[in-house]
């Protein structure tokens, strides 16, 4: 009998607290990936285990730190540039609007999502965003 390996799941936990208080936190992640070679399992298990121990420790972009906005609830004007055609925002009364600003601060001014780039222009109070290919 012989077996492929094509998936593989990796989880680990970090429970966290003041034993004096009685307060814990457990935080555990759980990442499942497909495996294309099943010879890069080690390589592919050392970097998701990587990955997850960068949450535990604080150090990585957890799931639960992201940002939460709508960009279909922004205000987008089309716009032309030296790249090309884009659109921007400047609808700075709009909540969604100003929780993309700050997720946009955290990330350098940059990030991607929802198949689209957006970043904040040197006003710091602009947001332009493109349809990624």
């Amino acid at each position: 009998m012989t077996f492929k390996i094509v998936k593989l799941t990796v989880g680990k936990g970090k429970t966290t607290g003041d034993e004096k208080k009685g307060e814990w936190i457990k935080r555990y992640y759980q990442v499942e990936i497909e495996i294309q070679d099943e010879h890069d399992i080690e390589i592919a298990k050392a970097s998701v285990e990587g990955l997850i121990d960068g949450w535990l420790t604080g150090q990585g972009q957890t799931p639960e730190k992201r940002e939460s906005w709508d960009a279909s609830k922004i205000e987008w004007i089309q716009a032309e540039g030296s790249k090309g055609p884009y659109e921007r925002s400047e609808d700075v009364n709009n909540l969604e609007f100003k929780a993309m600003l700050k997720d946009l601060a955290s990330h350098s001014g940059k990030t991607q999502r929802n198949g689209y780039f957006y970043w904040t222009f040197q006003n710091g109070s602009t947001v332009g965003r493109k349809k990624r290919k």
